[in-house]
């Protein structure tokens, strides 16, 4: 974390004074916050990991972080668990002449996306990075509507679906502004790009929203449940992934969509192939949505 050669009573006043409101990033129309202080990913100045790590929008030291989401990866990475011969037989369709998008999602976009953010795939065992992966691949094949691979109905996929479920505008804004990119002006940059597809994807993915946590943390078995959490039913697992991208319209209704059908059958489809367990905990039949 940065650490500031002076704390004083002046700067305590400035934040004091700034405390009430948005103060910096895309909420306050990208002003940077005073003295050199991390803008969160919510709009906030400061200088603790909450500001400076976990969606940081400004004046972030991602290096420092104790789980850094953007940083150089280590003597491993994605391609030492999924080379391009797996890649192409988890995602045949992506590669089908009569698709839109016909060989748009490239195994070298994935791997040069992976390695920009660091602790994806990388963190834990390898069953764990298995699974990380396995569980992104599933909820984004589901998300673009089951292009990748033609499960449970055989449908392909075109340029102008993006690889996740960012397609509420209010997520291009920080999205945008971590990549340098002005997404909630332009997302049609998504779908014309397939670095930037698999970027925001990837962003979305490593990133927590309070109070929900990153997908990332959930399935490298890094969250801990909240007593608000526990007292909704919200269990670590892959259900709790599908309740952070969507959980308002699947999940708490007591029984499996066909929406959450669809992301257990990829995820299982997916975990055969890599060879790793499914993991627990798959639905979100009984978790209230995230507030």
């Amino acid at each position: 974390m940065r650490i500031l050669a002076l704390i004083s009573l002046s700067l305590l006043s400035i934040l004091g004074a700034l405390a009430q409101e948005e103060q910096c990033g895309w909420q306050a129309d990208g002003k940077l916050c005073p003295l050199d202080l991390c803008c969160s990913y919510w709009g906030f100045c400061g200088s603790t990991e909450d500001y400076c790590c976990g969606g940081c929008q400004s004046n972030c030291n991602p290096e420092e972080c104790s789980d850094p989401q953007r940083s150089p990866s280590g003597s491993s990475d994605v391609s030492s668990l999924i080379s391009k011969a797996l890649f192409e037989k988890l995602l045949p369709n992506r590669n089908d002449p009569a698709s839109e998008g016909n060989r748009f999602y490239t195994y070298e976009a994935f791997i040069a996306v992976a390695k920009e953010f660091g602790g994806f795939g990388t963190t834990g065992n390898n069953d764990t990075k298995k699974r990380e992966i396995v569980a992104f691949l599933a909820q984004t094949s589901h998300e673009t509507t089951g292009i990748f691979f033609s499960f449970p109905s055989k449908r392909f996929i075109t340029t102008g679906y993006y690889l996740t479920g960012l397609i509420i505008k209010y997520n291009y804004g920080p999205a945008g502004i971590a990549m340098g990119s002005d997404k909630l002006a332009n997302p049609d940059l998504v779908a014309a790009d397939a670095t930037i597809s698999f970027r925001v994807a990837l962003w979305f993915w490593m990133t927590p929203q309070s109070p929900k946590p990153s997908c990332h943390d959930v399935i490298t078995g890094r969250w801990i449940p909240s007593a608000a959490d526990s007292a909704a039913g919200r269990v670590p697992g892959y259900g709790v992934i599908t309740n952070i991208i969507n959980g308002g319209l699947e999940c708490g209704q007591g029984f499996s969509t066909a929406q959450q059908g669809s992301r257990i059958g990829f995820l299982k489809h997916f975990s055969d192939i890599v060879g790793v367990d499914y993991g627990e905990n798959l639905d979100c039949n009984n978790q209230r949505p995230f507030e």
